[in-house]
């Protein structure tokens, strides 16, 4: 596979127009966003209902308008293969709770319409929000595309989530109809959540209907009667601004962001990722782990939109052993596979060598993938495999950078820009940074898929704050980015966990490279005090089983940092801790520990409930109080 796919869409697009480069079609698309966003629309078959005036009316940010008097419906275009394609396989779900299952695509789309008329027939109107409490199985993504057939809203927890961050999280969205699973398996684990469901609803007097799926054979069976034998027909047109559903922030710090999408700004944002970008196309089957609590799951179900089969997987991917995702890949015939940085580092340390299948790109996400995740994933999956590393979030659902088949993919680097949005990388004072320069990761450009706003902010206060405030006008993300002179660029981390020892300023990922690719450290956390005369580096290693962390190691530590890094970063304390603390869609608790550390109480900078393992933060707590 080569680095051009010289057939890909991407370049069709290009040639279109006259262009030879990614650079000038890039120049392009943010020249004339009107005409780019126009273009991409009907380019890409945009199943218009109602024809937009033009693609952007309003470029100001935060308040663009987008797509002026067009109306369209998401789950249309995801069941569009359907009529040419009926019996070709639509999803396939691997499940750790039951057997495997296939559903053609005339089978999904007869699910979704029963679906829908089943939720018509319980009320659900365009004005009604949908909540799930379920995992990533066949069920919730029809009754996802159920609920955006009507034109109704979606909003979705794991039921890994405890009831205290559904509740957080719910009570905000005020769901009309709730759909739950009884409870689930993670690896050979039989996790029973009937009281948790129980717990949440009476905390969620918005809802009127319950739907229990009977997953875990623990509880009872209303997924059969709400698919019934009526098939709703149609889709409802909806214009830019309806929601197609409410993600959230990771709740760290106070009730988690209800972060509102737009129905039209996410159909043709998936489109263009997913068909010029990722290159997907009906030929592919699309497989990301991912859990339904995390926006990588409205990601993965979007390659629908393009006609790609998705592999749907739930369960514990370590169970058995790191195989685990690899033997699904190969047994779904999955040819664009996707998972979290920290993965692929997890993998390489155990020496893991799977088999390619037929996997011709690797996406990866999550966290910054350093040049030894590249470097590993070439070395395992052959050196033509397409390493995908995109850079985005929760709060546009999609990316601001990764790879197209215009480029060349540089390891240690994500290879370019996304089209029709402007990245770059500013300084304090708002210049932009000279290229090698590390900066503020900010957008100039208004994207499609912007959120429309938060739920319950109804002046939109607590959205500008969120993106706005530190350089008006422009959207500033809260990532550290440094443009390389191939035109990719590398992002550090957090840009609010920043390591400025003596006027050098590191990113947290640079740190943890080097920290964890000792074969001793399984994870790290690394904290920066600084206040006044106070300036302390923390280092917080979780370590092998039977490793010690005793003073040979503390020394070979700092040494690697001393010599990859700077001389000024190596950590003045070093401890071993049993669990580094993540969120629940696997992010480290930089911040959170930081201000612990500076005396604040853990109960007001987070909510335990958003944590992966909530008892990880107690080691933390009691070292901050000695």
């Amino acid at each position: 596979m080569s680095n051009r796919r010289t057939n890909a869409m991407i370049v069709r697009l290009a040639r279109k127009h006259g262009f030879e480069t990614f650079d000038d079609l890039h120049a392009w698309s943010i020249a004339d966003l009107d005409r780019f966003w126009s273009e991409a629309s009907e380019f890409l078959g945009v199943r218009w209902h109602d024809y937009p005036t033009a693609a952007l009316a309003d470029r100001s940010m935060p308040s663009a308008a987008w797509y002026p008097g067009g109306t369209l419906n998401y789950a249309e275009h995801a069941l569009a293969r359907a009529a040419v394609a009926p019996d070709d396989i639509a999803v396939i779900e691997h499940s750790q709770t039951r057997s495997p299952r296939t559903l053609t695509w005339a089978q999904l789309e007869d699910q979704v319409a029963r679906c829908a008329a089943g939720l018509e027939a319980l009320g659900v109107t365009a004005a009604d929000r949908v909540g799930s409490y379920s995992p990533n199985i066949v069920e919730t993504l029809v009754t996802f595309l159920a609920t955006a057939t009507l034109g109704a809203v979606w909003s979705s927890c794991a039921p890994e989530f405890g009831p205290r961050a559904v509740i957080d999280r719910f009570a905000q969205f005020e769901p009309t109809v709730l759909v739950h699973v009884d409870g689930y398996r993670y690896g050979p684990k039989e996790i029973d959540r009937r009281l948790e469901v129980t717990e949440i609803l009476e905390h969620l007097p918005s809802v009127r209907t319950t739907i229990a799926v009977q997953y875990l054979g623990a509880g009872p069976d209303e997924w059969s009667s709400l698919i019934g034998e009526a098939r709703h027909e149609g889709f409802a047109p909806v214009g830019y601004e309806t929601p197609i559903y409410v993600l959230y922030s990771s709740g760290t710090t106070g009730l988690p962001k209800p972060i509102v999408h737009s129905h039209v700004g996410i159909t043709v944002e998936h489109l263009v990722v997913h068909a010029l970008h990722t290159d997907i196309t009906p030929a592919d089957r699309l497989f990301w782990f991912t859990t339904t609590g995390w926006m990588m799951w409205n990601f993965l179900v979007s390659g629908l939109l393009v006609g790609s089969s998705v592999v749907l997987f739930d369960g514990d991917p370590a169970s058995p052993g790191l195989n685990t995702l690899w033997d699904v890949a190969e047994r779904s015939q999955t040819t664009v596979f996707g998972a979290s940085a920290g993965f692929y580092m997890n993998c390489r340390k155990a020496g893991l060598e799977p088999h390619r299948g037929r996997i011709w790109q690797v996406g990866s996400t999550g966290a910054p993938l350093p040049v030894e995740g590249f470097e590993w994933l070439e070395s395992v999956m052959g050196p033509d495999v397409i390493i995908n590393s995109i850079s985005g979030g929760t709060d546009i659902c999609s990316c601001f950078v990764g790879w197209n088949p215009m480029v060349p993919v540089v390891n240690g680097e994500i290879p370019g820009q996304v089209l029709g949005r402007e990245a770059a990388a500013f300084d304090e004072d708002g210049n932009r940074c000279a290229t090698g320069v590390q900066g503020e990761l900010v957008i100039t450009t208004p994207m499609p898929s912007m959120p429309l706003g938060f739920l319950g902010d109804d002046d939109g206060s607590r959205y500008r704050s969120a993106y706005f405030d530190r350089y008006p006008g422009v959207w500033c993300h809260g990532d550290w980015i440094t443009f390389t002179e191939h035109g990719g660029c590398v992002i550090s981390g957090r840009s609010d966990a920043t390591l400025n020892r003596g006027g050098v300023r590191l990113g947290s990922a640079e740190f943890y490279t080097v920290v964890e690719a000792l074969p001793e450290v399984v994870d790290s956390l690394v904290v920066h005090l600084e206040d006044g005369d106070l300036d302390r580096l923390y280092l917080f290693v979780q370590l092998r089983d039977g490793i010690d962390l005793d003073d040979a190691l503390r020394a070979r530590i700092r040494a690697e940092l001393r010599s990859a890094l700077s001389p000024r970063h190596s950590p003045d304390v070093i401890e071993a801790v049993p669990l580094v603390p993540r969120t629940l869609s696997g992010k480290k608790l930089e911040v959170p520990v930081k201000k612990i550390l500076s005396g604040q109480p853990a109960d007001r900078v987070l909510s335990s409930e958003s944590l992966a393992v909530p008892s990880a933060i107690d080691w933390f707590v009691a070292y901050a109080s000695q």
